[in-house]
């Protein structure tokens, strides 16, 4: 039942919340007494999400936004649909994340792991910037992965035109620690704190619609993975807790700051990515175009 006080009158966004971590996360922060919006891309899973929440939370602060979260319109919509009902937000959990078995590109024409898991994460929390910062102190968590450890952005491949599978997915999840490390740092001094973390190797949907030999490898594992429940901690930890006010730019694997690759570190490869990533979603015209 709703432990009201920890999260009592916070308002909290949450991406990919319909099954696994995420699902866990905002059932958790319900729990604590936030006020809880999930975004979802299948309607009725989204609305039987809300109302377990709020069954088991005791909670009925809880709403939803639907969006597919690969296009930067709907990414676009998701952020309006929340602005249109909520003057603050407390705090964004990025977690809509996926792995795809071969290359697909979106409906914009971007490769689909590099949209859905990093674009989608920078144009929603640009477009919902000015809203967190009114809110401050406020807090932007996002989730990326120990895969990181095998990425590499590739300025001259970004679409993965000639990458694999899990090099797509590794690549991505860098550029979610990348993005954080250059958001954090932007914020300096507006009271609004930005980390990403590892959440585990975690037994979820994830990835179940996925063939072939890594199907069978994901599935192979799954008995002994975490729980969402386990896997959601550090998210809940970071969203949260006392102990992390005014801790910004880290990246975290169960409640502790850990050391990303040194690629991550790069200031300029930072900052080169983020402005590709502005273009790309819109938010910046190309230079003279």
């Amino acid at each position: 039942m709703v432990n009201m006080g920890e999260m009592d009158g916070k308002v909290v966004l949450i991406t990919g919340a319909t099954n696994g971590i995420g699902k866990a996360a905002a059932l958790a922060l319900a729990k604590k007494g936030a006020s809880v919006t999930i975004v979802g891309r299948n309607p009725a899973k989204t609305a039987e999400t809300v109302a377990e929440i709020k069954a088991q939370s005791g909670n009925t602060n809880i709403d939803s936004i639907i969006a597919d979260l690969s296009s930067m319109a709907e990414v676009r919509k998701v952020a309006e649909a929340f602005k249109a009902k909520h003057a603050r937000l407390d705090v964004l959990i990025n977690n809509a994340g996926g792995v795809f078995a071969e290359r697909i590109e979106t409906v914009d024409g971007y490769e689909m792991t590099f949209a859905f898991n990093h674009l989608a994460y920078f144009l929603l929390t640009n477009l919902l910037l000015d809203t967190i910062k009114a809110s401050a102190p406020a807090r932007i968590v996002s989730v990326s992965s120990g895969a990181h450890r095998n990425g590499k952005i590739n300025f001259d491949d970004l679409n993965s035109k000639n990458g694999n599978t899990m090099g797509t997915y590794g690549n991505s999840k860098l550029a979610n620690i990348m993005f954080t490390y250059e958001l954090a740092r932007r914020l300096e001094g507006t009271g609004v704190t930005a980390n990403v973390l590892h959440p585990g190797v975690v037994r979820t949907g994830f990835g179940k619609d996925v063939g072939g030999v890594m199907g069978f490898g994901i599935r192979l594992i799954a008995p002994f993975l975490l729980t969402p429940e386990q896997g959601a901690d550090t998210i809940i930890y970071l969203a949260s807790s006392p102990e992390v006010e005014g801790i910004t730019g880290k990246y975290w694997d169960k409640r502790k700051a850990v050391k990303s690759i040194d690629a991550s570190y790069d200031v300029s490869a930072q900052q080169r990515l983020w402005t590709v990533s502005e273009e790309l979603t819109g938010l910046k015209e190309k230079a003279g175009v």
